[in-house]
C-alpha cells in the first residue's frame, strides 16, 4: 500500500496552541472591521500556507468566513486547491459551508477553539466530518484554547449589545 500523503508528523498540544494563538490574532483583525471575530490559519510543516478572518460584512460576501478565506489563500499560494498534509486552525467551530470546503480542500485535520452551539457542525449540531458518505476523511480536534476563543466572541457581542443600548438611549433622548 502506498504511503498516505496526509500522514504528516503528529502535532503536539503545544503546536496546536501556538497556531490557535496565531488564529486569535487574525480574529482581532475581523473585530477591527466590525466583523464577528473569527480567525483561521492553514499550516503545513510548521509554515503558514494561508490565513483569513471573517469578512462577510466588509466584503459584501456571505461566503467570506475565516476558514474559506484561509483555504483560498493557501490554495493560491501553492497553486493547488488540494491542501494535502495541511492543518486548518480556526477559533470557532466551522459551519456547514466551511465544513464542506474543508473536506474538498483535503486538509489533514481541522483544529477549532470554541464550540459553536447554534451553527457548529463538527461536534455541536452535527458530526459532519464523520458522515460515511463523504469521499474524504478529515481528522479534527476541538476545544484548543476554547476559553480564550470563546471569550473573544463573547466580548465582541457584549460590546455590540452595549453599543446598541447606548445608540437607543441617544435616540430616545
Amino acid at each position: 500500500m502506498p504511503p498516505n500523503p496526509n500522514e504528516a508528523a503528529p502535532t503536539t498540544l503545544e503546536d496546536d496552541e501556538r497556531w490557535m494563538r496565531y488564529a486569535l490574532t487574525l480574529a482581532d483583525k475581523a473585530a477591527l472591521l466590525g466583523e464577528v471575530p473569527v480567525g483561521a490559519v492553514v499550516v503545513k510543516d510548521g509554515k503558514v500556507l494561508g490565513e483569513g478572518w471573517n469578512q462577510p460584512i466588509s466584503g459584501h460576501d456571505p461566503t467570506a468566513h475565516a476558514e474559506i478565506i484561509a483555504l483560498r489563500d493557501a490554495a493560491q499560494r501553492i497553486k493547488n486547491y488540494r491542501l494535502v498534509g495541511a492543518d486548518l486552525y480556526v477559533t470557532l467551530e466551522p459551519c456547514t459551508m466551511c465544513a464542506g470546503a474543508i473536506v474538498h480542500s483535503r486538509v489533514r485535520r481541522v483544529v477549532y477553539g470554541a464550540a459553536e452551539p447554534k451553527a457548529g457542525v463538527i461536534q455541536s449540531q452535527q458530526q459532519f466530518l464523520d458522515n460515511s458518505w463523504l469521499n474524504y476523511r478529515v481528522a479534527w480536534t476541538g476545544g484548543v484554547l476554547a476559553q480564550a476563543c470563546g471569550q473573544t466572541i463573547s466580548a465582541f457581542f457584549q460590546r455590540r449589545r452595549e453599543e446598541k443600548k447606548r445608540a437607543k438611549q441617544t435616540t430616545d433622548n
